[in-house]
């Protein structure tokens, strides 16, 4: 980036006011002090009212080179398109977080073929928690603070020190001029002018045979209200990106059974799941004895909340209601700011736990039985003279890449047990022995041989269970989409500060009129923002109020009202 070439060569204007370098129109008395720039004829850029920018410094540093790369609306609009871009590529495939469970690096190379294994690859299945997306949307919060601070801040210091005399130049290259012979005595006829522009809800300030009339300034800001909120917005967003402040899971809730809503201290229990289905009459015919269609699904949802031991795995967590719902599809269970859904079901039975009995197979002898629990087991257990410390638990067994024992999801589908046993008969470092509770598992896993690698000829302990009466099952299971978004207010605070600054900006005109009477002529220059026409025809019913006639079309300057 080079350095700027100064807008003015002499910033000093012929009233003796000395401007700062990148002035266009003196802050006090509004003379053009570049023709070369502006043009020695046509309507001034009335924008900024002519003030110097920060951006428009003559030898910028480092710093202001960063600041005129953000301070430039047309890097703004570069960084927009580019984040609607990276926005339309997120949404070619489904995003990894809509998923319930499953192994991506597969899943889009198996589902979309090469396509979506090269979306997967790119990094796209997470476009909106990436690196890039985020610093998209840091560089546009970025260029909107420093766009808003390079033009409000000067601006805010021009309007606030306005003065009344404006150079006659100034007047007569704004959009809205009269110059015409005045006869009557210049300061009272300025005087009479006071009431009806009050009435008409402008400011009036007088200086001698000069006169400023104003209102609604605060329209002006509205674009920068705007930022405030989009800012706003923006952070809001980027902050669901912390620990803490937001969560969109899919979690599995087995009936009967108190579930732990990971990073929180909640618990929610699935007291019953209920599912009803359209029957064969209820059905279309063209779906009749093809389809079975559930009619209603239910979760009968307690929340609890811990109160003690919620860290200590060793204890069993207090729990104390806060609330209950029956959750249906779009009536979600909702407690401060923690919304549950029902997502989806599965109606197949679902083992909790097992007692299962340490059986000596060389005497046949068995001993005490114990429980235990597929997700929350115990660490140690006894069974008579001996000792089973657990040393590992794999809640979905299988073999990762390497050959090694790894879970494949968080859910009890193949439940395996690694136990350390010590007691009688067993070397003095004790033996390992591995379980699987469900007899397809033991079979499909090769229980014994497994063991019989680990325990050798020697192995003569089995754990067993021997009634069915010591299985217990979770007869559904519910899966709700947990969602928490402590920043969505922030988000909706934002929004509304955003449509506050459309309104201020829509609805209201910053209008101002300037005029001096001298050597019996009367020079008026009028300004607004937008609705010439209006600004046009309040001007005219203004001036027949102290019995100046003036024809609208007059008044516009250069054909520049449309």
């Amino acid at each position: 980036m080079t350095s700027k070439e100064p807008l003015v060569s002499n910033t000093k204007c012929e009233c003796g006011h000395q401007n700062p370098v990148g002035t266009v129109l003196c802050e006090a008395c509004g003379k053009p002090l570049d023709e070369k720039e502006l043009g020695a004829e046509g309507n001034l850029e009335m924008r900024y009212d002519g003030v110097a920018r920060r951006s428009q410094r003559v030898n910028p540093g480092l710093i202001d080179r960063v600041w005129n790369f953000f301070s430039s609306v047309k890097i703004a609009i570069y960084l927009i398109v580019l984040t609607l871009l990276g926005s339309m590529l997120g949404t070619i495939f489904p995003q990894e977080s809509t998923f319930l469970n499953i192994d991506a690096s597969t899943y889009y190379k198996e589902t979309y073929g090469r396509a979506g294994n090269i979306y997967y690859k790119l990094g796209l299945s997470h476009t909106y928690e990436s690196w890039w997306f985020v610093t998209l949307l840091v560089m546009i919060g970025a260029s909107l603070v420093i766009c808003s601070l390079d033009r409000v801040l000067p601006l805010y210091k021009a309007l606030t020190r306005q003065k009344v005399r404006k150079h006659r130049q100034f007047l007569t290259r704004q959009k809205a001029v009269l110059v015409t012979p005045l006869t009557a005595e210049p300061e009272a006829w300025v005087a009479g002018l006071i009431e009806p522009l009050k009435k008409k809800g402008y400011r009036v300030k007088i200086d001698g045979s000069a006169l400023l009339a104003e209102k609604h300034r605060f329209s002006r800001w509205g674009p920068y209200v705007i930022h405030i909120g989009l800012i706003i917005f923006l952070l809001a967003v980027l902050a669901r990106g912390l620990p803490g402040l937001n969560m969109d899971q899919h979690l599995a809730f087995q009936q009967g059974e108190a579930t732990r809503i990971p990073d929180t201290t909640y618990y929610l229990k699935n007291e019953q799941f209920t599912v009803e289905f359209y029957s064969d009459e209820e059905m279309p015919e063209e779906f009749r004895g093809k389809k079975v269609l559930p009619k209603l699904y239910e979760t009968k949802a307690v929340l609890y909340e811990c109160t003690a031991d919620c860290t200590d795995p060793s204890r069993e967590p207090q729990l104390s209601e806060v609330t209950s719902h029956d959750i249906r599809v779009n009536s979600p269970l909702s407690y401060k700011g923690l919304k549950a859904y029902q997502f989806d079901y599965d109606l197949t039975p679902v083992l909790r736990s097992v007692q299962p009995v340490l059986v000596n197979t060389a005497t046949g002898e068995g001993y005490s039985k114990f429980r235990l629990d597929m997700k929350n087991p115990e660490r140690t257990f006894q069974s008579g003279p001996y000792t089973l410390s657990l040393k590992e638990k794999y809640m979905d067994f299988g073999l990762n890449d390497e050959g090694q024992p790894a879970s494949k999801s968080p859910y009890p589908n193949a439940p395996a047990f690694l136990f350390l046993i010590t007691g009688p008969g067993l070397p003095e470092e004790g033996q390992q022995y591995f379980y699987f509770p469900k007899q397809l598992d033991k079979e499909q896993f090769q229980q014994q041989a497994i063991n019989d690698r680990l325990g050798g000829s020697g192995r003569f302990l089995e754990l067993e269970v021997q009634d069915m009466s010591d299985v217990d099952f979770a007869a559904s299971t519910s899966y709700l989409n947990i969602r928490i978004d402590r920043a969505m207010p922030f988000v909706w605070v934002g929004a509304g500060i955003v449509m506050l600054g459309l309104i201020l900006g829509f609805y209201w005109q910053h209008r101002r009129i300037w005029l001096r009477v001298e050597d019996g002529e009367l020079v008026l220059g009028g300004h607004t923002n937008k609705n010439w026409f209006g600004f046009r025809r309040e001007i005219v019913a203004i001036l027949q109020k102290v019995d100046l006639i003036v024809d609208e079309k007059s008044l516009d300057n250069g054909g520049g009202l449309a």
